[in-house]
C-alpha cells in the first residue's frame, strides 16, 4: 500500500511534464522536436507504469514483460521515424 503523498508527488510530476510538453511544442526545436516529445512521453509513461500500475513492487517476470513491451514500442517508433526520414518528395509533372 502506498502513502497518498507519493501519488500527489507523481501527479505534480505528471502535470509538470504535461506543461513541459506544451512548452516544447511551442518552441521551434527543428529536428529535435520529435525526440524531445518522445522522451517526455516515455517519462510520463514510466511514471504511470511504476506508481499507478504498481510495477515498482512487482515480481521480476512482470518487469520483464513491461521492459519487453517498452523495447518493442521503441523499435516501432524507430522504424516509423526511419521510414518518414528516408522518404523523398514525389514531384508531380505539370504542377
Amino acid at each position: 500500500m502506498r502513502v497518498p503523498g507519493v501519488y500527489v508527488v507523481v501527479l505534480v510530476a505528471l502535470l509538470g511534464l504535461t506543461a513541459l510538453t506544451i512548452l516544447a511544442s511551442s518552441l521551434d526545436l527543428g529536428p529535435f522536436s520529435a525526440p524531445v516529445a518522445f522522451t517526455i512521453a516515455a517519462t510520463k509513461a514510466l511514471l504511470v507504469m511504476l506508481f499507478f500500475m504498481h510495477l515498482k513492487d512487482s515480481p521480476g517476470i512482470l518487469w520483464l514483460a513491461a521492459v519487453g513491451g517498452f523495447f518493442w514500442l521503441g523499435i516501432l517508433i524507430v522504424l516509423t521515424m526511419s521510414d518518414v526520414a528516408t522518404r523523398g518528395v514525389l514531384l508531380i509533372p505539370g504542377k
